[in-house]
């Protein structure tokens, strides 16, 4: 299994327009084969004193995958190519951390 912590970092304010457009593609991304789970996550708001915040502007995308082959074709899906041209000029940095169990 193949895990992937995406950190998305929008421009100021542009957030909810972006999550706008991913909660748009979700279906279709569930719907790849592979896919085992795929989902925007943000701050806890009122979290414990030990939170690390990502920010207003920021949001992670959490992923598993059943292999680094479905991964590679999620990366080139059409629906995946058309959300982000959509969203390119909205998002400041994407950091990609693909990872696997240990």
């Amino acid at each position: 299994m193949i895990h992937v912590i995406a950190m998305i970092t929008t421009n100021p304010g542009m957030r909810a327009k972006v999550l706008e457009h991913f909660r748009a593609n979700v279906p279709a991304v569930l719907a790849e084969a592979g896919c085992i789970e795929y989902a925007a996550a943000s701050d806890m708001e009122d979290g414990p004193p030990f939170q690390t915040m990502c920010g207003a502007d920021t949001f992670m995308v959490i992923e598993k995958w059943d292999s680094l082959d479905a991964l590679k074709a999620h990366s080139a899906a059409p629906h995946m190519v058309a959300y982000g041209t959509r969203t390119r000029a909205m998002v400041v940095n994407r950091a990609i951390h693909i990872m696997q169990p240990v």
